[in-house]
């Protein structure tokens, strides 16, 4: 664990996006060989689109991350945060305790939040388009939606007063979850069954990618799985009758083209469908 948290400590930018480079190029092998679904579709197209809201998130992130150090040295220097009202854990249990939070908050609450609040929805709906899931898709965000992000993540590193280190684990960590579980990969059933009670699961989170209500608000877990769980957010349903996409933005026009994904937000709104309760 000393030496995760040395790394952590330390870790150049040149490693971070390594980390998120990597993760794309090892599931996009992976998810070639073992697809969950065969699209048919331009898959460097596809990527092509995806990789520019990566750049856009990325170029978010390194403008804004002075706001985390500023956040974690001033919780450290004034004992506040949940991490720091604890008393002393094992390293492994602090870590782990840590993460848990900062998945809470940065994660789960932020994508919770975006589902609820009309205006945040429609920043957040870019994501949400995309009718071939796949690695790709895990970093399909509108900048404006990167901003929001990263808000929440720095107020997750505020209130459990974590160390830089610890954050920086969390946000290389929350990259590769969440690569994983947008890849087109087909894990056995019953492996991402069991592992969907612990982690968030490739079956598990393309319900949240199913393209009506109520399936779209449901599963906003990244890394853990505990939390939609705990709170009454988590819903199953056969892959076979997924069906990926909003079903406000079906064409192709509308969720293909990157000239109006990023004008999205700032169309009319359009109201969602909800199945009938017989259907769910």
């Amino acid at each position: 664990m000393n030496d995760i948290v040395d790394y952590f400590s330390t870790i150049p930018s040149l490693h971070r996006g390594l980390i998120l480079v990597g993760g794309i190029a090892i599931f996009w092998m992976i998810e070639n060989a073992f697809p969950l679904f065969r699209f048919n579709y331009k898959k460097w197209n596809h990527a092509g689109i995806n990789i520019f809201f990566t750049l856009t998130t990325i170029i978010v992130n390194f403008i804004l991350a002075f706001i985390l150090l500023l956040a974690s040295e001033w919780a450290l220097k004034n004992n506040f945060g949940v991490l720091e009202w604890l008393p002393e854990l094992p390293l492994w249990l602090y870590t782990l305790t840590g993460l848990l939070l900062l998945d809470l908050i940065g994660a789960y609450l932020a994508h919770l939040v975006q589902h609820k609040t009309r205006w945040l929805w429609h920043f957040h709906l870019i994501h949400h388009t995309d009718t071939w899931v796949d690695t790709t898709t895990a970093n399909r965000h509108h900048p404006g939606e990167s901003v929001v992000r990263f808000v929440f993540t720095a107020a997750a590193v505020l209130i459990t007063g974590a160390p830089m280190w610890l954050a920086f684990l969390y946000q290389s960590l929350s990259v590769v979850f969440s690569q994983f579980n947008h890849a087109n990969i087909s894990l056995p059933e019953k492996l991402d069954k069991y592992i969907s009670y612990i982690i968030v699961s490739p079956n598990m989170h393309k319900v949240h990618h199913h393209y009506v209500l109520p399936y779209t608000d449901s599963n906003y877990g990244n890394i853990f799985s505990i939390w939609d769980r705990l709170f009454g957010t988590f819903l199953t349903l056969p892959k076979e009758k997924i069906v990926y996409g909003v079903d406000t933005h079906m064409e192709a026009s509308e969720n293909n083209r990157l000239s109006n994904l990023v004008a999205i937000p700032f169309q009319k709104h359009r109201s969602p469908q909800v199945l009938p309760e017989e259907k769910i």
